[in-house]
């Protein structure tokens, strides 16, 4: 390691709090697709700051927006109106099928509210109880309600007692859920492609069936696309992919294009259930990462790069599968648009390091696959770099 390097690391494990294990890198600057350390090393990024920087790095239509907007109100309170606010909200209402939307910083401060507003509505429709049920392998942010509603052990260790009436079915299997419901449960939390749990989509078919439960049980279906939303899938939404409305939808990562946002939204019927007073968020909805947030969706609808995602998202699949004909390593190919997976029957440890050291950026998603969640501006070219480095780095890994 280059003294830089090692000094730069030295220093931040001095003074920074170890919830990471990182990578002995420390990144400089981005362009495009593209990122550099601090002693010049260039690296493409398929991590993408684990599915946020959407339109990659040093993009000028941002650059501008922040800059223009931070020379004019960065942040006020939420007593008072702000049109950047306004106008993110309304191209989200437009584009979508819900009418109101809360904005946090967050993809875990917006399942907090989601969950917050499930019991709310319970307690207006007058229901006998206010049990939440989320999937196995579900990942749903490290906050404490965020952290219960994760159906994940190794995130709940030490942290007992977790939230209360919260219980965790398989995800997928129509039956278990269906036989977890009862006249205490209030809603249905699930992500509609599971990111830290594997990279894991839901069946259609399954999906359908759960809508229909939730009409029938009047219990809401929420959605957790934190991750795998803002055109992740090649629609704006995931689950426009799916076919299926969720009552409540959660939204972060991408949606402002490296700027921390959060964003829930809910059909008028359930955000009634909110009244002043009832939940807040300081700096939610700020200028600066709402205004942001307006030119993401511009670039998203205007810039063709829903259609890129649908596009060069099949051809990574592709080349991912005949990636796969070469090394009897990879166990599956999933995952849809630009958030993809491949299961390993070797350390994904050893091969996502070999390919940083070969100038790729990845990241695993559970114990046994690696994701792929560049920004939506990734290219057939980009596709082919990242598959010669993962060829190669699978090569000398085997």
């Amino acid at each position: 390691m280059a003294e830089k390097m090692k000094q730069l690391i030295e220093r931040g494990n001095k003074v920074v709090m170890k919830t990471y294990n990182r990578f002995p890198i420390a990144i400089e600057c981005g362009n495009s697709m593209y990122v550099w350390d601090i002693e010049g090393k260039k690296y493409i990024d398929f991590v993408a700051g684990i599915a946020v920087n959407s339109l990659g790095y040093a993009n000028e239509a941002l650059e501008r927006t922040i800059a223009e907007q931070a020379m004019k109100l960065i942040h006020c309170s939420n007593l008072y109106y702000t049109e950047p606010q306004i106008e993110l909200a309304e191209q989200l209402v437009a584009h979508s099928d819900f009418d109101k939307v809360f904005f946090c910083n967050s993809g875990a401060e917006s399942i907090e509210s989601a969950l917050k507003l499930a019991r709310k509505y319970a307690k207006m429709k007058g229901k006998a109880g206010n049990e939440i049920i989320t999937m196995i392998h579900s990942f749903h942010g490290r906050t404490y309600g965020a952290v219960t509603a994760t159906g994940q052990d190794k995130y709940h260790k030490g942290l007992e007692p977790l939230m209360p009436d919260i219980c965790y079915v398989p995800f997928n299997d129509f039956e278990a859920l269906e036989k977890a419901v009862n006249e205490k449960t209030c809603a249905i939390l699930m992500e509609p492609i599971q990111g830290e749990g594997g990279i894991l989509p839901a069946d259609k078919e399954y999906l359908q069936k759960v809508r229909k439960l939730c009409d029938e049980k009047d219990i809401l279906l929420m959605f957790d696309e934190v991750q795998c939303g803002v055109g992740r899938t090649g629609n704006l939404f995931a689950y426009q992919t799916f076919g299926v409305v969720p009552d409540v939808a959660t939204f972060a990562k991408g949606l402002a294009g490296g700027v921390p946002i959060g964003a829930m939204m809910t059909k008028d019927f359930v955000a009634q259930a909110f009244q002043p007073g009832d939940h807040a968020s300081t700096f939610g909805g700020n200028s600066l990462a709402t205004a942001a947030g307006v030119t993401v969706m511009k670039e998203l609808f205007e810039n063709g790069l829903l259609e890129n995602v649908k596009r060069t998202g099949v051809y990574m699949t592709e080349q991912l599968k005949k990636l796969q004909q070469k090394h009897p390593c990879i166990n599956d190919v999933r995952g849809t648009g630009f958030m993809q997976g491949i299961e390993l029957s070797i350390p994904t440890g050893d091969v996502i390091n070999k390919c940083i050291e070969l100038g790729l950026l990845l990241v695993g998603a559970g114990h046994d696959v690696i994701r792929f969640v560049p920004p939506l501006i990734a290219e057939e070219r980009h596709i082919d770099a990242m598959i010669e480095i993962l060829d190669k780095a699978l090569t000398i890994c085997e």
